[in-house]
């Protein structure tokens, strides 16, 4: 029991549980052609942009040239990562069963291999949301996000550390992905992590001749501007995709938990955790498609093999099951979040922060007598469906 749920009964969570699985069945089973043709038709329009971006490169020397070609190819990359690469990898386009759209075959455009990415995110991190000492991700092991962290001196600078791991993204994505703690903690040794190293480095180094070298080559006496516009590109993208999944992981109002909270955890109760351990990015429809859809946070967390064009249509049946058993559903728009955000990483680059936290938390919870009578008129409304 937390602030947040402690109004809901054992009967509540589990009829949530029902109503999340009876979305989920809904969209599971209407999959078809139209699916389908909507994520080939987001590849096509990221390999035309990037395309366009690798010629009009060719001619950095010229300055329209450099921003336009810059300017596509960043964002070539975020629809790479994010709509196409992301949910790929999480099975979302499976179904199709076309060995180019398959988790297990897509290789992306990105410093993390697909392999390491899966074991930390897919597994780890969504098995195991905002749980202390299970879910990695809270802090990716170098910020302070959490009253419930540690407070150490290094964090006296995070608002820095912060700001460079936004610029370099996918790097600190991949380190973190190695899971070096693993070898501190005594659990490996470095003998036993080299070979993930090696994978790693091979894919950076890949990487890093695709975009800093081979294309710069190509473009002949632009060799100097085109590098540059390529890792301008790659700077935007990372800085977009850091922004992203800040705003849906860390705002002030999001839950985290303790290991206990896992003790026979059934799956209606994951589904709450879910939502409490994650927040949603409000805005237009090119705002979704270029966060990969993980402007909505919260259905993602919930449904994370669900094919992302859906998450829009269900928002709507999330909130208002929130609203109804009294839960909160953190949403907002990107500057909101981001300066929330912002503002929680300052704070805990200092010792403390429970109380200020805690209180922000609880001004977020829509409890109290209007929340009780709601859950009473639901209540009186499930007795005859029962029956």
């Amino acid at each position: 029991m937390t602030a947040s749920t402690a109004h809901l009964s054992v009967e509540d969570i589990e009829r949530i549980g029902s109503e999340l699985e009876a979305i989920r069945d809904e969209v599971m089973s209407s999959l078809g052609e139209a699916d389908a043709r909507y994520i080939r038709r987001v590849i096509r329009t990221q390999r035309g942009l990037e395309i366009a971006g690798r010629i009009l490169l060719l001619g950095a020397l010229f300055p329209p040239a450099f921003v336009l070609g810059s300017a596509s190819l960043g964002v070539a990359k975020i629809l790479e990562n994010m709509e196409i690469g992301h949910n790929v990898l999480h099975g979302q386009w499976d179904w199709m069963r076309d060995p180019e759209i398959h988790s297990t075959t897509w290789e992306w455009d990105h410093v993390s291999t697909a392999s390491s990415w899966q074991q930390t995110h897919n597994y780890l991190h969504h098995t195991y949301t905002n749980v202390h000492n299970k879910d990695r991700d809270i802090g990716y092991n170098v910020l302070r996000v959490d009253p419930d962290q540690p407070w150490h001196p290094t964090h006296l600078w995070q608002t820095v550390t912060n700001l460079g791991l936004a610029l370099i993204f996918e790097y600190g994505i991949a380190a973190f992905d190695l899971e070096i703690d693993q070898v501190q903690r005594g659990e490996k040794t470095w003998a036993e992590k080299m070979p993930e190293i090696r994978v790693m480095l091979r894919k950076a180094g890949k990487q890093a001749l695709k975009d800093y070298v081979v294309f710069p080559a190509l473009s002949g006496p632009s060799f100097v501007p085109a590098l540059v516009g390529g890792l301008l590109a790659n700077t935007i993208r990372n800085v977009w995709s850091h922004a992203v999944i800040f705003c849906g992981h860390f705002p002030v109002e999001v839950e985290t938990f303790d290991e206990e909270r896992l003790e026979n955890e059934s799956q209606a109760e994951w589904y709450v955790r879910q939502m409490l351990g994650s927040a949603n990015i409000e805005g237009s429809a090119l705002l979704h498609i270029m966060t990969g859809n993980l402007s909505h946070q919260i259905e993602h967390h919930l449904f994370p093999d669900m094919p992302s064009n859906h998450y829009a249509a269900i928002a709507p049946k999330v909130r208002d099951l929130c609203r109804r058993y009294g839960l909160p559903y953190h949403s907002g728009p990107m500057w909101k979040q981001y300066g929330g955000v912002l503002w929680k990483i300052a704070r805990l680059s200092f010792p403390g922060g429970h109380e200020t936290i805690d209180k922000r938390r609880r001004r977020a919870l829509p409890v109290g007598r209007k929340a009780a009578a709601t859950l009473r008129r639901l209540r009186q409304r499930a007795v005859p469906q029962a029956a």
